[in-house]
């Protein structure tokens, strides 16, 4: 259990603004690949290896259009949110790594490209990381400290990013709130940030059977935030809202993201935070553990 603490001036909820930069790093027969990117707006998930180039144009939107439109709104909104970005795909888009940067964003590692690692050795696991973090840091000017695989890790993720200097992971779904896990390590226990991540609220319920319109998506995510809103009078809470260029930046939606965004910021006692910020207040206000429970 989580010990006692609070959000900076006594804030209700901690809301975190997750945008996720995967194109130009999906799976490609162009990129090596065995068979083209599967998660396909299209709904034609090709298993035969040739070049999907329909779906490739699908996620090259995201670079063009939505990606200027979706950190437009933040900036006109003043709002600071979390980049999980592919290090691949800001290497393919450098005018996505400036937006980032004027723009004040946390960037977080979403893995060297959009693929899964959790088939691989120690080895082959630990390269995948530290490519990550040379590429981003190189692409962006700042390591990024937080980590988000493609849905799945290895039973070593967490040791590997430790050891590699990450403050948190967010490969998880199981709260509303930060938590200290202890992770063995070569050099014994030591304490990792966990900020829990959620999928329910991802915009990627546009893309999946039953899809939502964006009146219902629109209604879930503040359905959502009004609970832990009213949950925060008697102990904190965060919320996740997930976000992909691709799909939250279209026209027809990007309006929804604008209209929650004015619904937060019109309630008081709401910290819109990245979630490195989160990671490191949680962590001052919180002990960490000494011990493996």
């Amino acid at each position: 259990m989580t010990a006692p603490f609070s959000w900076p001036g006594g804030a209700r909820l901690a809301m975190s603004f997750v945008i996720n930069i995967e194109e130009g790093s999906e799976m490609s027969i162009a990129r090596g690949d065995k068979g083209p990117e599967p998660v396909d707006e299209l709904g034609v998930a090709l298993k035969i290896p040739i070049r999907n180039y329909a779906n490739e144009s699908n996620y090259q939107y995201g670079v063009r259009a939505g990606g200027p439109r979706v950190f437009r709104l933040f900036e006109e909104r003043g709002i600071p949110a979390t980049v999980t970005a592919a290090a691949q795909a800001l290497e393919a888009a450098p005018e996505l790594a400036a937006m980032i940067r004027n723009g004040g964003h946390e960037i977080c590692s979403h893995g060297w490209r959009w693929i899964h690692q959790f088939s691989y050795d120690e080895a082959r696991e630990r390269e995948f990381i530290r490519k990550a973090v040379t590429s981003i840091e190189s692409t962006t000017g700042v390591r990024p400290y937080g980590w988000l695989s493609r849905y799945l890790h290895t039973d070593r993720t967490r040791r590997l990013l430790v050891e590699e200097g990450f403050v948190y992971h967010m490969d998880d779904f199981s709260d509303d709130v930060p938590r200290w896990e202890m992770v063995e390590t070569t050099d014994g226990p030591k304490p990792m940030v966990i900020v829990p991540y959620a999928l329910d609220t991802n915009d990627m319920k546009f893309w999946t059977a039953p899809a939502y319109t964006p009146d219902q998506w629109l209604d879930y995510a503040a359905a959502t935030f009004d609970q832990l809103y009213d949950e925060g009078a008697e102990a904190p809470r965060m919320m996740s809202l997930g976000l992909h260029l691709r799909i939250i930046g279209r026209p027809g939606r990007i309006g929804v993201l604008a209209r929650f965004i004015d619904y937060v910021k019109a309630r008081p006692q709401v910290w819109c935070a990245t979630r490195l910020d989160i990671a490191r207040h949680f962590a001052a206000a919180v002990p960490a553990p000494e011990s493996v429970s």
